[in-house]
C-alpha cells in the first residue's frame, strides 16, 4: 500500500454517514458541540447557506444569518465530530453556486426565495 491508499482509507473513516441533502440557498439550523471547561453542550445557528465546498472529509459550508441586526457568517466543516447534526428548515431557489451577493443586503432584500414543489 501507498501513501495515498492509506490516507484514503483513514479519510473514509472519519466520515459522517447522517449527512442530510441540502444545498446552497437553503436554510437549515447546524446544531453545534460547543465545550465550556468541562460541560458540554449545544448551541444552534440557523441561517442561509452560501456556499459549499472541498469535497470528501474536507468539506465545508457557510451559513449566515442576522443576530442584533448584523450579519454573522460561520464556517463549518461538514463532517466535523464538533457539529452534531444539520436539519434543513426550508430550501432555496437559486441559479448559483456561491450567494456572496447576499452580503451587501439587508432585510427583506437579503430573503431567498422558497422552492416549492
Amino acid at each position: 500500500m501507498n501513501a495515498k491508499e492509506i490516507i484514503k482509507n483513514i479519510e473514509a473513516e472519519q466520515l459522517k454517514t447522517d449527512v442530510p441533502d441540502f444545498h446552497v440557498g437553503d436554510t437549515v439550523k447546524v446544531y453545534a458541540k460547543i465545550k465550556e471547561g468541562s460541560r458540554e453542550r449545544i448551541q444552534v445557528f440557523e441561517g442561509v447557506v452560501l456556499k459549499k465546498q472541498g469535497g470528501s472529509n474536507r468539506e465545508t459550508f457557510t451559513v449566515r444569518k442576522f443576530s442584533n441586526g448584523v450579519g454573522v457568517e460561520k464556517t463549518w466543516p461538514l463532517h466535523s465530530p464538533h457539529v452534531d447534526k444539520v436539519e434543513v428548515i426550508r430550501k432555496g431557489k437559486v441559479r448559483r453556486a456561491k450567494l456572496n451577493y447576499l452580503r451587501g443586503r439587508v432585510g427583506k432584500r437579503a430573503k431567498v426565495k422558497e422552492l416549492v414543489k
